[in-house]
């Protein structure tokens, strides 16, 4: 963390005295970002806006609203949360948000960058099928991969609706091509690594747990991309958030691309583009 002042360092002192580690931890990140002189984040309140999540498991659904919205598609959450069915554990897989977006009109495309369900040789030169791929692969690894055989109907779905899957080298290069026509973008990321926080139980009602927890997954939107700084903006549901009393804020892109590819773990670890037909 960059260096304060001792008036700055006081009050910092002062603020952190009696509060838990995870308040410890949500202060200090802010502290850390303020440290840094980070521009103001150059989104107004009407260019991209977000709901708050209304439970701990629905941040993909509130994402998909919001770029519904940025694209002139109201959908109430309600709506949305009805036709998309939970995991196990709680919340979305990436595709399933896509599949809504194909069966709503829009064109989809997803970059993965989730291993545990796709093989890289599988984009490089003459391409296979994928369906094929993914059929071959759920047959082989059959036992003890519920989550695996779930994610492969949903790709198989959103690849018969017309989405595209592609895997391409997740660079400050190429989230700031993504983002150049001001389209925003939806992630699927480890949200343990972009906070910074610890782990948490896996449960309906998660607690932090830096021993017994486990890391945790989220969505976000990628709504901008700051040169100078070397900064995206993000759109992020999860009220509060660690970084800012703003749904909108500022992260540097190194931290940014750790959080998607760590992502994995919880097989999120995408990019997901959506446009309306034309």
């Amino acid at each position: 963390m960059p260096r304060v002042g001792a008036p700055r360092q006081s009050a910092l002192a002062t603020a952190l005295r009696g509060r838990s580690g995870a308040e410890r931890h949500r202060l200090l990140v802010r502290e850390s970002f303020a440290c840094h002189d980070l521009p103001p984040v150059m989104t107004a309140p009407h260019e991209f806006h977000i709901s708050p999540q209304p439970d701990g498991s629905s941040c993909g659904p509130t994402c998909l609203q919001a770029l519904y919205r940025f694209h002139g598609d109201e959908v109430t959450i309600d709506e949305i949360l009805r036709t998309i069915p939970q995991l196990d554990d709680g919340g979305v897989l990436g595709v399933q948000l896509g599949c809504h977006a194909l069966r709503r009109g829009y064109s989809v495309e997803i970059y993965t960058y989730n291993l545990q369900m796709f093989d890289p040789t599988w984009f490089r030169g003459v391409r296979p099928d994928l369906r094929q791929k993914l059929a071959q692969q759920a047959a082989a690894k059959r036992e003890g991969k519920r989550k695996l055989q779930f994610a492969t109907r949903h790709y198989n779905e959103f690849l018969e609706l017309g989405g595209r899957v592609d895997m391409r080298d997740l660079s400050a290069a190429f989230l700031a091509e993504l983002l150049a026509d001001g389209t925003p973008v939806l992630t699927g990321l480890s949200s343990t690594w972009l906070y910074g926080g610890p782990r948490e139980t896996a449960t309906d009602n998660p607690q932090d747990d830096d021993v017994g927890g486990v890391p945790q997954g989220h969505f976000v939107v990628l709504c901008g991309w700051q040169q100078a700084t070397r900064h995206v903006r993000v759109a992020d549901p999860y009220r509060p958030n660690p970084f800012a009393p703003e749904p909108v804020y500022s992260v540097d892109v190194e931290r940014l691309i750790a959080s998607i590819l760590l992502g994995i773990v919880t097989y999120d670890a995408n990019l997901m583009l959506l446009r309306p037909r034309r």
